[in-house]
């Protein structure tokens, strides 16, 4: 637990492809808990631009500075929306941490050969969703059966305009960040989370988790998040 005078304004919460912001539910319990204010960010995952401009109003409301928190195409919304001045702390959750130009799916593209390619099912009305069959070992393979049963079976659609949103400028350029890399990630493969990580300057941690990381290891992943808001307060001090 971070000392009072060393807690940032606001940590901001933002979710992935797929879910909502429910997922962040014990990560919310324990920053709560450890005295800090907290946002979860309800992005629609429509598009690129909404996602982001759901995030802004968010950092728009809070309390003094904001730590960005992302979790999987979340990094892209944060990368995209943190270069927002009330933005002291980037902090990557198993995500993707594009540069400019690019975006999911020219990160995606660029998957070595071979690499198995993720159960996306498209609609007629351009929204995506993951295989309900294959999500639990894909996204989830860490939690209970039954929760990872009811997270394939409560997705929200994941819009084809999200996907191929491009970034302008990345965040990461400009603040601190830190990334926890999941080991055992099979939507977002570890090498490449590193690639990301490193080519960011973050500082990492790596943990034995799957994609859904921060619902089976919230106390890693809070944990991680306390860091970032401690040591940029500090810096933001000097």
């Amino acid at each position: 637990m971070a000392g009072q005078g060393d807690r940032p304004g606001t940590i901001v919460l933002v979710h992935g492809a797929f879910v909502d912001g429910s997922g962040w539910a014990e990560v919310h319990r324990m920053l709560s808990r450890d005295g800090y204010k907290v946002v979860v960010v309800q992005n629609p995952t429509t598009s690129l631009g909404e996602d982001v401009a759901a995030t802004r109003r968010a950092i728009a409301a809070a309390e003094g500075k904001v730590v960005l928190v992302g979790h999987s195409y979340g990094g892209v919304v944060i990368t995209e929306a943190g270069s927002d001045p009330k933005v002291s702390a980037l902090v990557y959750v198993a995500a993707f941490a594009p540069d400019q130009g690019e975006s999911v799916a020219s990160i995606i593209a660029q998957a070595p050969p071979g690499a198995p390619a993720l159960p996306i099912l498209p609609s007629a009305d351009g929204f995506l969703l993951l295989d309900r069959g294959k999500f639990p070992a894909v996204f989830a393979a860490d939690l209970a059966p039954e929760v990872a049963r009811f997270m394939a079976d409560s997705q929200q659609p994941w819009g084809a305009q999200a996907l191929e949103g491009k970034i302008t400028a990345a965040a990461w350029r400009t603040k601190p960040s830190w990334y926890l890399v999941a080991k055992d990630d099979h939507v977002i493969p570890p090498p490449a989370q590193r690639m990301m990580a490193r080519r960011a300057g973050a500082s990492v941690r790596d943990v034995a988790a799957s994609h859904a990381v921060y619902v089976s290891q919230p106390g890693v992943v809070a944990s991680l998040i306390e860091e970032a808001a401690s040591r940029s307060a500090v810096k933001a001090e000097r």
